[in-house]
């Protein structure tokens, strides 16, 4: 294995490989937490079906990155992000994950990274994440400098399940910080 990952724009191509880390990581983090019905019901040709059409609408500030493997291993990591699914004039990270054998190598940084530059650029300076609030991998939002900005229960697969946002009001600071910092991979 390689630890030499880049960051980029997904294609077509990579749903498939975006499709078995999500299938992974979710089964892995989430058992416990949402429905187990649900995780065993998940598959990747499914999931692949679902990131291909997020990829062909991928548009402005909609996009999907993929965290690939120079030394062969494919995709270990994505995120994807957009404008703010409820109505603000901010940008959202909707999802953000890494391999559970790929975790640890700075690869959620630098995607996070890809998807702040890329809410940056398209004249969103702000940003919120939802995450599930048993999910223990939550820390690393404040690890990377979000505020914890709201709590709400939402429904999920039969379910009520409980979200934390965390949110950055200043995504060119934090990305020149992260640049000036020599943290940026």
């Amino acid at each position: 294995m390689s630890d030499l990952v880049t960051v980029r724009v997904a294609g077509i191509a990579d749903a498939a490989g975006i499709a078995r880390v999500h299938v992974e990581t979710w089964r892995a983090a989430y058992p416990g937490i949402v429905p187990e019905d649900y995780l065993l019901n998940m598959t990747e040709p499914h999931q692949a079906s679902l990131w291909e059409a997020s990829i062909r609408r991928a548009r402005g500030a909609d996009t999907v990155l993929v965290a690939e493997d120079a030394g062969g291993a494919g995709i270990v990591g994505f995120g994807n992000c957009g404008r703010a699914r409820r109505g603000e004039a901010m940008g959202e990270v909707f999802t953000l994950y890494v391999a559970n054998d790929w975790q640890g190598r700075r690869i959620g940084r630098s995607l996070l990274g890809g998807l702040f530059g890329s809410l940056h650029g398209h004249g969103l300076n702000e940003a919120t994440i939802w995450v599930l609030s048993a999910n223990p991998a939550r820390f690393f939002y404040e690890t990377m400098g979000g505020k914890r900005l709201a709590e709400r229960r939402e429904p999920f697969s039969g379910m009520i399940l409980d979200e934390t946002a965390y949110g950055w009001s200043d995504l060119g600071g934090w990305l020149a910080a992260q640049t000036e910092g020599g943290q940026r991979q």
